[in-house]
């Protein structure tokens, strides 16, 4: 009888145990939904075209709060409600990450550069608002090394925003494609967004590729960096992290 009682305790402490780990696991992932949906989410950077400012390599966080929320601000994009609630209006010179407006399943990333109202324009490689050239200064070139070990210098300058906003672009080449361009007026609603390697991204000077980004849009503003490699390794080849995490990029603040 002992054996038997004993047995059964067993079986149900066993049960009880599998029971508590579904319970934690089921918790960990609502909590991780929420903080995902209203918060913070994860972003990876695949592409070249916020150089120097984001590398491909970096990991950083979102805030989704920035700005309020809209359908896009949630996953698979559900249609919950229309426009945008507890709307806050993004500042010039941020960094937004946005549903591209010819195709809301893809995120890009790119400075918001101009506010509704705004006249931009590029001449001859010189950022223009409102008909003033942006200030700017030659730095120190950015460097980079390919997965054969070139090493690669790029022109890079410092700009100052109106709002007194200062980054670094990078500039490939002179009279590039997107060097001179029309005037454009950005419409009421919309924002004008450029990425920071001027000479290599689709941004809103490509209007028929991406254009006037609508506020709706929107997905949050870019804030920190939390894990950054280099060209050597993948997120997940652990055993590459030693020589291939950029330490020195580690929770560094977006500017």
């Amino acid at each position: 009888m002992t054996d038997n009682t004993n047995r059964i305790s067993d079986n149900e402490s066993k049960e009880g145990g599998i029971g508590e780990i579904v319970r934690v696991v089921i918790h960990a992932l609502i909590l991780a939904l929420v903080v995902r949906t209203f918060l913070y989410q994860p972003f990876n950077i695949p592409s070249g075209s916020m150089k120097s400012t984001l590398l491909v390599g970096d990991y950083l966080f979102v805030s989704k709060f920035s700005y309020g929320y809209s359908t896009h601000s949630f996953p698979f994009n559900l249609d919950l409600f229309s426009g945008r609630i507890w709307a806050e209006q993004p500042k010039r010179g941020d960094v937004v990450v946005f549903k591209k407006p010819t195709d809301t399943s893809v995120d890009y990333i790119k400075r918001l550069i101009g506010l509704p109202g705004d006249e931009i324009q590029m001449i001859g490689g010189i950022l223009n608002i409102n008909g003033k050239p942006v200030p700017r200064k030659r730095v120190d070139d950015f460097t980079e090394t390919d997965p054969f070990g070139n090493v690669r210098r790029i022109a890079r300058f410092e700009e100052t925003l109106p709002n007194g906003v200062t980054y670094t672009t990078l500039d490939l080449r002179r009279n590039g494609y997107l060097d001179n361009t029309q005037v454009y007026k950005v419409p009421a609603g919309k924002y004008f967004m450029m990425g920071d390697n001027r000479d290599n991204s689709a941004d809103s000077r490509v209007l028929n590729d991406v254009g006037y980004v609508p506020f709706d849009n929107l997905v949050g503003r870019a804030e920190v960096l939390f894990f950054s490699v280099n060209n050597t390794a993948k997120f997940w080849e652990i055993w590459r992290w030693p020589t291939a995490i950029r330490w020195s990029r580690l929770f560094s603040p977006v500017k």
